[in-house]
């Protein structure tokens, strides 16, 4: 009894074993192509203005692209890169730092990566700034954001005139207090 208990265990254990090499290489092979069919999918999915920027002369522009499982995440991260792409544009400086592992080893190969940006921009005025168009795309489980943001320069920038304006009233008022405390002083 015990020998046949035996031999039923082993040859269920050797149909396990015996399933096709080819039903996992089928599997891993349908996988690829879905991977595939969701980065093409992505690409034609990509706003004409993510490729090809507005020109102006009234206008700075950049672009900024971001995946997330959350969809305001998404749409936040879309907006700092487009941010950041515009304060460098304007002059400004990002600290970026990055650290990638790779790591080959006969049928496989594995990559780690991370990227810490710190996006600020103290030295430059970004004032105006405002987003002129954004996609939002579902991918799989996630959100893809495209935004398109613009800067207006000159007298397009409504905001950084009016913020220039008064900061000049402010001083000017500044200045006009100590204008009459130096001739009280005179007339004294």
């Amino acid at each position: 009894m015990k020998n046949i208990i035996a031999l039923a265990v082993v040859a269920s254990l050797a149909a396990c074993n015996s399933v096709p090499k080819e039903n996992y290489e089928k599997k891993a092979y349908e996988e690829n192509q879905r991977q595939e069919k969701v980065v093409a999918a992505t690409v034609d999915n990509v706003p004409k203005w993510m490729k090809s920027m507005p020109n102006s002369d009234n206008a700075v522009f950049a672009t900024g692209a971001a995946v997330g499982n959350d969809f305001s995440m998404s749409e936040w991260k879309a907006k700092m890169f487009a941010y950041g792409k515009i304060c460098i544009a304007a002059g400004g400086k990002i600290e970026q730092q990055g650290k990638v592992f790779m790591q080959d080893s006969g049928e496989y190969s594995t990559e780690t990566s991370e990227l810490a940006i710190k996006a600020m921009c103290p030295s430059v005025d970004i004032t105006g700034t405002e987003v002129r168009e954004i996609k939002h795309i579902a991918e799989g489980s996630r959100y893809r954001t495209y935004v398109l943001v613009a800067l207006p320069t000159g007298d397009a920038n409504l905001l950084q005139k009016r913020k220039d304006r008064l900061e000049a009233a402010r001083l000017a008022k500044g200045r006009s207090a100590e204008a009459f405390r130096d001739l009280d002083n005179v007339l004294k």
